[in-house]
């Protein structure tokens, strides 16, 4: 199929990438005659207006920073048939990701790119902003022109699981990339901005010694990670100090902020290298089609409702802006609205779909009702004022494109959240061959138990109690097939009705 013509009022020159959760195409202003990168919501996410907020505030926090070392979004819009889509910074260089597949940085060229990406991370901090998914995936190049002369500058972007520091310092919701991920953030703990200057300081050690500092396969392994080997290479002692003290586990033996480890860095490198003006330079010739429609074709399914069909390919793209160059970065699925929630667990937030109709109840009595799914997977046993607000639709975990079982009920919508919090139950399916090391912590409650684990390590369970609401708050984790976990938590006033809710969830069909 051919490349749409229009996206709003925007010309398409060609299709940069494409995730399952959105396309990314190259297009022009030509009121302001630039090239930007549209990135627009997949239409099988269309009618789900969680998945919808959480793709908008993507765009909402990027807005909230002016700043030339993060992506910026210029306009938004919405299709005809109701995807919104977000105008954004071209980053005609790629990403940094790329650029390291042809050949690495040189010493200077690094110190420019860390010192530019934590610029850009320090403007996201002051505005609030938390990015904690920093990778080289995650860091863009664009040329431009300074004083007659062309230059590449390094930009921050993707923040699919960025979040405001404010809820933040309440909630974390499991995620991040595990080479690069502070171990914090993978233990699910509360954050500040020193979890991104963790990640800026692997992206370091990745550029300065040719290797990352871990090479974790899961967020389990990079929870409680051992200290990071040396560089080596002849940098530095004062290198190495800097860099690891960036790295260190405990936070608090970390640099107060961003800009004080990019400063220690730079200062360590001042005089132990040749071409401390040198900037990275170009890599991929400046595009003659930006002012013409490319020739380049679209796989066909992949353009947008409207102007065509949807996306469908494979999570190879989708990340905040476009890159000319190969299309490396992750798509990230958006999270929802249940972003004030602590349901979280081993990479993945819980994306309940809001309240639906639907859900089967079969009575047990006069104050109990038994919920069961909507694929009849799952079913459960609740107080009756729990099925207040029931959603029996399913979810699906970030990073996948497959919907699992689930079911939630409580006394309101908004039953984990906050600001007016109710009792309910959350039950759901996810991939997952291994329990965790930890479940979510709840600083709402005043005492957390130790974690206790069933007969033959096959589930996990965390009681808090006093919390917020002067209730109990219950975690369950539980292998219920070689390569699929059981989530459960439940919120309720006291210990005994939180363990009958526990004890009834019951499983079908599962092999």
């Amino acid at each position: 199929m051919s490349t749409p013509s229009l996206l709003g009022r925007y010309p398409v020159r060609r299709r940069l990438g494409a995730g399952a959760f959105a396309t990314v195409w190259l297009a022009h202003d030509d009121q302001l005659d630039s090239p930007v990168a549209i990135k627009v919501l997949a239409d099988n996410w269309t009618e789900d207006l969680h998945v919808r907020q959480r793709f908008l505030e993507e765009g909402r926090f990027l807005r909230r920073v002016e700043s030339p070392h993060v992506v910026s979004v210029y306009d938004a819009g919405e299709l005809p048939d109701g995807r919104p889509f977000l105008v954004m910074s071209y980053a005609d260089q790629g990403t940094l990701a790329d650029r390291l597949e042809l050949a690495p940085l040189t010493r200077a060229q690094a110190v420019h790119v860390v010192a530019q990406a934590g610029a850009g991370l320090h403007a996201l901090h002051q505005r609030g902003v938390l990015h904690r998914d920093i990778k080289p995936a995650n860091v863009l190049f664009r040329t431009v022109e300074l004083d007659g002369h062309s230059r590449v500058t390094a930009m921050v972007g993707d923040l699919g699981l960025g979040k405001a520091m404010d809820m933040s310092s309440r909630l974390t919701m499991i995620g991040g990339t595990p080479q690069f991920v502070a171990p914090e953030q993978a233990r699910g703990e509360a954050l500040d901005a020193r979890a991104d200057q963790f990640s800026l300081a692997a992206v370091t050690y990745l550029l300065l010694a040719g290797r990352a500092p871990y090479d974790h396969t899961s967020l389990i392994a990079a929870a409680e990670p051992a200290p990071a080997p040396p560089m080596g290479g002849g940098l530095p002692d004062a290198v190495e100090a800097a860099v690891h003290r960036g790295l260190a586990v405990d936070r608090e033996d970390r640099f107060p902020d961003v800009p004080a480890f990019v400063a220690a860095l730079t200062a360590a490198l001042d005089e132990t290298f040749d071409g401390a003006d040198e900037p990275p330079t170009a890599w991929i010739p400046t595009d003659p089609s930006l002012t013409r429609v490319a020739g380049l074709p679209v796989p066909s399914g992949e353009a947008p409702a409207g102007v065509g069909s949807s996306a469908s390919g494979p999570d190879t793209t989708g990340g905040t802006s476009g890159t000319a160059g190969p299309a490396s970065a992750a798509a990230k699925m958006p999270m929802t609205s249940t972003a004030r929630r602590r349901w979280a667990l081993v990479g993945v937030a819980a994306l309940v779909i809001g309240l639906g109709g639907g859900f089967a109840l079969e009575r047990t009595g006069t104050v109990e009702q038994r919920l069961v799914d909507a694929n009849g997977t799952i079913s459960v046993t609740v107080p009756a004022d729990w099925t207040a607000a029931v959603d029996d639709g399913g979810w699906t975990p970030p990073y996948s494109s497959r919907e699992y079982a689930a079911i939630s009920a409580g006394t309101a919508e908004d039953w984990n959240g906050d600001e007016e919090p109710g009792h309910g139950v959350f039950v759901g399916l996810m991939r997952g061959y291994d329990l965790p090391t930890t479940l979510p912590q709840h600083p709402e409650c005043e005492e957390t138990r130790p974690t206790s684990r069933g007969v033959r390590e096959q589930s996990m369970t965390v009681v808090s109690t006093g919390c917020s609401d002067d209730g109990v708050t219950v975690e369950r984790v539980v292998q219920a097939t070689a390569d699929q976990l059981l989530w459960v938590q439940v919120r309720s006033a006291d210990q005994g009705t939180a363990n009958k809710v526990l004890d009834s969830v019951e499983l079908y069909g599962l092999l």
